[in-house]
């Protein structure tokens, strides 16, 4: 099935030659790329969150293959939707699945289901695509969203994870996209972003879990970064860095209510 962009001018610019210009606007040239196993990137609309987005993806070299890993924030599917087939489509052009890699994930762990209806209005992965398909052209995607889950499922999922794209065999990038901290003051929220981003960049996926919640840290995209981070450990990941920083006060000026955004990459 053709999965449609449902966001478009909305999160960003429906238009392709204004959407290209604004993501090449946000993306860094010149800056040295580098390989990873994941990185985490935001999902807001571009006008907030489209720097952050654009620093991260200009560090990371995009190969063919890339699982997108986000929250289901609309409660609709199953708890961790796989989309198997198909094509996803953007105002750039249209995006293939990687049927057979899917596969791998689905079958690597009872907890994947293969399932569409997850997917229709969600905005999460939808929006990382533009910076992706700009860089590459030739990619290939694994749509995958969860729900809230515990450590035990994460960590079997991360499991699943990891072994599929050890038996691909082929260059794959790990995709999170989530926001950080929502809707508090901007010091608070920045504080509050520190306490995860220092558990990612240790890549502690149990402490990322334990200290979101103990503190109260509503980052959406916890459950997909505990899970990428487990899969990234077990594929060989030697650390992490902060890219970049932001919240949506240093674009709106509203520093009373704010959402924090963190480009993170692990290799």
């Amino acid at each position: 099935m053709l999965r449609k962009a449902c966001v478009a001018n909305q999160f960003y610019p429906g238009n392709p030659g204004v959407l290209t210009k604004t993501v090449e606007d946000f993306l860094k040239s010149g800056r040295k790329k580098e390989r990873a196993i994941g990185v985490i990137s935001p999902h807001a609309g571009y006008i907030y969150s489209g720097k952050v987005a654009g620093s991260i993806f200009s560090s990371v070299e995009i190969p063919d293959n890339v699982i997108l890993l986000g929250p289901n924030h609309t409660g609709l599917g199953e708890r961790a939707a796989v989309m198997t087939e198909g094509k996803w489509e953007t105002p750039l052009g249209k995006i293939r699945i990687n049927e057979e890699l899917a596969g791998l994930i689905l079958h690597s762990s009872h907890l994947f289901s293969s399932d569409t209806l997850a997917h229709l209005g969600e905005h999460s992965l939808e929006v990382e695509l533009p910076f992706l398909y700009l860089q590459n052209p030739n990619i290939s995607i694994v749509p995958i969203t969860v729900m809230p889950a515990g450590f035990t499922e994460c960590e079997e999922m991360g499991k699943a994870v990891s072994e599929a794209v050890s038996s691909y065999k082929k260059d794959v990038l790990i995709v999170v996209s989530s926001d950080m901290n929502h809707y508090e003051a901007d010091k608070t929220t920045r504080e509050k972003d520190k306490l995860a981003i220092d558990k990612i960049l240790a890549l502690d996926g149990e402490g990322l879990l334990n200290i979101t919640h103990s503190r109260g840290i509503t980052m959406c995209g916890v459950i997909p970064a505990t899970i990428a981070i487990i899969a990234s450990n077990l594929l060989g990941a030697k650390g992490a860095k902060l890219v970049d920083y932001a919240t949506s006060g240093d674009t709106s000026g509203d520093y009373d209510n704010v959402v924090g955004y963190a480009g993170i990459l692990i290799k």
